[in-house]
């Protein structure tokens, strides 16, 4: 062992000494090799050949087992990176970025970790952050959560020093509501640290694409967190790739243009869309197939089904683009459905393919737009929302130049529904455009909103006054003056609080808008801008020259000219010394300026002929002061003197130091200005997101509230059908009651028409009580010898239907011991049984003293007691009659 440590393997090739087994002779043999990579001239250097033909070497290099060796195993490769150029980075990346996440992002020491993220960085600067991001997102489904930890704080120092422009966000947007539901909490630190970084790049654009995959509980955590960001100023990309670097070289290295391209690069992701950072999904084969025999039918029911399963299919972010025509012309067709149901879902289908298809979708304008416009004349709120959102997003995909003609035609329509909601139509797109309208088209709409503000009805004459000062806030007041011509002055009042109040995506830019921004050269750069100008344009460097330079330039041109150096202590002088704020107030004045006017409208003449130049100037002072040397001259061409009054402006000797300090507070007071104007831009997209989601959860409500009603009205018509029921059930019930009391009658008057005339053998022809004497009735006839079976009387029965079975009440048996039988009957019944039942009853047939007492005697009081005992069986009879309808079921109406 000793004798190792003391072996020198500095002898041995640095190749072999890089693979070595023991890690002192690799660690010197990385820190040998990056000294070597520092010291080569050129990246084509002999010294890089070996690492470019055998990439594996920085494998094992930035996994050495060795935390010391690999340390410096790492810094050699940003060295061999740093200096090799872009070869150095697409030969060795898929070979050494696997390993420099598992072994040096995760690594304990510190100067290792920074090793590891600076070398990804160098991977990114030389060639594109596309193939490294790509290489690290397998690792975010890491089975060891370090590795996941470090793999996000990677991606998050990614996209802080290149931003979202550079590097495309939307692969780390894929996989990151994954990362969010893990079960490590170091994890979900990071995750929240990532997505914070993309908000600051991204703002609200991030939202829809994360927020739908996010439990509540870690919305309300990522809303505090993006709080705390959202003032901060717009980030800044950092680092620049090496192509961003060499390209704004050309372009100057004095003038400073590179710092401007990177400001460009800023500014980009501020106006990033959600719709460009999804993924657009396959949905043409996912649509029904029987979504069109479903569209045909006659049940408005399974036409709306259809078209809820076509909005299922098509309610995502982004559409990849394909043949809809067929679809379009089916859903124009619901346009026109008498339901307004499917009209409702059928506009929320239009709105979700064109919001999914953007640009795609213009080729169906024709189709869709007219119907839609035309169903506008519903006169449900619910109907005419889902119809305006579906215009929105066809617009959204088209321009306002191809919905023009549509909503200007539809806003001469007899309906005043369709009307109003075409005005409304257009006002929205007024603010969201983002091309300016063209002349012809601002006629057009301008004389449509002037016609509406003689309309009957106040929406209709506000919503045109709308009109005006929106497109005014577009185009301009002076532009506008000529359509306000002939208004009176509470309109034009009321034109110009819509004017204040507009808020507008696009505005229209001057023709001379060009001079001022090469005039915004010289306020950043004072002294160095005389010497580009005096590069681009040699005739216009004199003259700024002379206005910038103070009064030893000044001194230094009069010399070859001697009157206008006799003149310079009078008033041209004063005017001299002025500011150049006081030259554009008065560009073409007859005093002082005559001085310095003459040098920009002379430079072109007298350049080829320099004769004519000195006698012009000679000819300026001749006149003196009253101004005739710039009344003498041609006014056809002002532009080069509002050239100079501009230019001269900015110079910095013509400020004094109040000015500037003025224009400094200025600055400060537009900068806060233009801050504040972002932050209640992002307060009214939170606002109007919110409204959104009102409106939608309002929409559900109404629905639930239809669904509510639709059930109560069925409950309504099964309670109408139950009252009915138990009506007729009612009345079958009298017409039974009536039935029993006929059946009554008929008894009676059966047992009325069968009774002797006399009152004293009535009760014993009719009734017999058969438990007066103890004898119990016989349990058989005498003749068929089977029992004799009580007959409960059937009430729906008649009296005829009764005689035919044997007579009413044969042998009702009234449980009380009384037995009632028919007088027709009385001698049959006697006969066969012995005379037991005979109304008189023969003295030895009791036998025993089971007869009646007192054998056939019949006396008056008998004959009362009878017609007593009559009573008390009628009187039970009808109790029981009431017990056995009472069994039945069957009340007194």
């Amino acid at each position: 062992m000793a004798d190792q440590e003391q072996t020198d393997y500095s002898a041995l090739p640095l190749l072999d000494r890089f693979v070595h087994k023991v890690w002192k002779v690799r660690k010197e043999a990385y820190e040998e090799a990056a000294r070597r990579f520092e010291a080569a001239p050129s990246e084509s250097d002999p010294v890089y050949k070996p690492f470019l033909q055998d990439p594996g070497l920085w494998k094992g290099a930035v996994a050495d087992s060795n935390v010391a060796a690999q340390q410096e195993g790492i810094a050699a490769l940003c060295a061999f990176l740093k200096f090799a150029g872009t070869p150095a980075c697409t030969r060795t990346r898929n070979q050494a970025i696997p390993p420099l996440v598992e072994k040096g992002l995760t690594s304990t020491r510190a100067a290792t970790k920074a090793s590891a993220t600076e070398a990804l960085l160098l991977y990114i600067e030389l060639d594109t952050p596309g193939p490294v991001i790509d290489e690290l997102i397998p690792f975010l489904s890491h089975k060891q959560p370090k590795t996941i930890a470090a793999t996000l704080n990677a991606l998050t120092t990614i996209y802080h020093a290149y931003g979202c422009k550079t590097a495309d966000p939307k692969p780390v947007l894929k996989a990151l509501p994954k990362v969010f539901g893990h079960a490590d909490k170091n994890v979900r630190a990071e995750a929240q640290n990532l997505a914070v970084e993309l908000y600051r790049w991204l703002k609200e654009a991030l939202k829809p694409v994360l927020w739908n995959d996010l439990k509540p509980v870690q919305q309300q955590d990522l809303e505090a967190l993006f709080e705390k960001v959202k003032q901060d100023p717009s980030p800044r990309q950092e680092r620049l790739l090496r192509s961003q670097q060499d390209a704004p070289a050309p372009a100057g290295e004095e003038d400073g243009d590179a710092p401007a391209v990177a400001e460009e690069v800023d500014e980009g992701p501020e106006e990033v869309d959600a719709f460009d950072l999804v993924v657009p999904v396959e949905v043409a084969s996912k649509i029904p197939g029987d979504l069109y025999e479903n569209l045909a039918s006659t049940k408005w029911k399974a036409r709306k089904d259809s078209l809820d399963e076509l909005y299922a299919v098509i309610n995502i972010p982004r559409i990849k683009d394909a043949d809809f025509s067929e679809l379009v012309r089916a859903l124009a067709k619901c346009m026109k459905d008498a339901n307004v149901t499917v009209v409702t879902v059928a506009a929320n289908c239009v709105e979700a393919l064109a919001n999914g298809t953007r640009a795609g979708f213009s080729k169906y304008r024709s189709l869709i737009m007219s119907p839609m416009m035309e169903r506008l004349k519903e006169k449900k709120q619910l109907v005419a929302d889902a119809l305006g959102a579906a215009m929105d997003g066809v617009f959204t995909s088209t321009s306002l130049s191809d919905c023009l003609d549509d909503t200007l035609e539809f806003m001469k329509h007899k309906n005043p529904q369709v009307k109003l909601e075409s005005v409304r139509f257009l006002i929205r797109c007024l603010r969201n455009t983002k091309e300016v309208p063209t002349k012809a088209e601002v006629k057009l709409i301008s004389d449509a909103a002037t016609k509406l503000l003689t309309e009957s009805t106040e929406v209709l004459r506000s919503s045109g006054a709308e009109i005006l000062g929106t497109i005014m806030k577009i185009m301009g007041e002076r532009s506008m003056n000529p359509y306000l011509e002939g208004l009176d002055e509470i309109r034009r009042t009321k034109i110009k609080e819509f004017y204040e109040k507009a808020e507008v995506k696009a505005k229209d830019k001057p023709k001379p808008a060009a001079p001022p921004a090469a005039a915004a050269a010289p306020k950043g750069t004072k002294a160095p801008v005389g010497r580009k100008g005096a590069e681009k344009k040699p005739a216009a460097g004199p003259a700024k020259g002379a206005s910038n330079s103070g009064p030893a330039t000044e001194d230094a041109k009069p010399t070859g000219r001697s009157i206008p150096s006799k003149l310079g202590p009078h008033k041209p002088t004063a005017t001299g010394a002025a500011s150049g704020l006081k030259l554009q107030k008065k560009p073409g004045g007859p005093g002082g300026s005559a001085s310095a006017a003459p040098s920009p409208m002379k430079q072109p003449v007298s350049h080829p002929a320099p004769a004519p130049a000195e006698e012009e100037t000679t000819s300026v002072p001749k006149f003196g002061l009253g101004g005739r040397g710039l009344a003498g001259r041609p006014l056809g061409r002002p532009t080069p003197v509002t050239h100079f009054s501009e230019t001269a402006a900015p110079a910095g000797s013509s400020l004094k130091p109040q000015e500037r300090v003025e224009l400094e507070e200025l600055r400060a007071e537009n900068e806060r200005l233009r801050r504040n104007d972002e932050e209640l831009r992002t307060e009214r997209s939170k606002l109007m997101s919110e409204i959104h989601e009102l409106q939608n959860q309002n929409a559900q409500l109404i629905e639930d509230h239809t669904r509510n009603m639709l059930s109560l009205k069925a409950k309504e018509t099964q309670l109408v059908r139950a009252r009915s029921d138990a009506e007729a059930a009612e009345q079958m019930c009298q017409k039974q009651q009536r039935e029993m009391e006929r059946l009554k009658r008929e008894l009676s008057r059966a047992v009325r028409s069968a009774s002797p005339t006399g009152p004293n053998d009535v009760s014993e022809q009719i009734y017999r009580d058969t438990g007066l004497n103890g004898m119990a009735p016989p349990p058989y006839g005498a003749n068929h010898g089977r029992p004799m079976v009580a007959k409960r009387p059937t009430y729906g029965s008649n009296f005829g239907e009764e005689k035919e079975n044997g007579g009413p009440l044969d042998a009702v048996d009234l449980r009380g011991g009384m037995k009632m039988t028919s007088p027709t009957l009385s001698s049959a019944v006697s006969s066969q049984a012995g005379g037991r039942n005979s109304p008189t009853v023969d003295a030895g047939a009791g036998g025993g003293g089971g007869g009646l007492s007192g054998g056939t005697t019949t006396n008056n009081g008998e004959g009362i007691e009878s017609w007593k005992r009559a009573a008390e069986v009628t009187s039970q009879l009808k109790a029981r009659i009431e017990q056995m309808k009472a069994r039945q079921g069957i009340s007194k109406p």
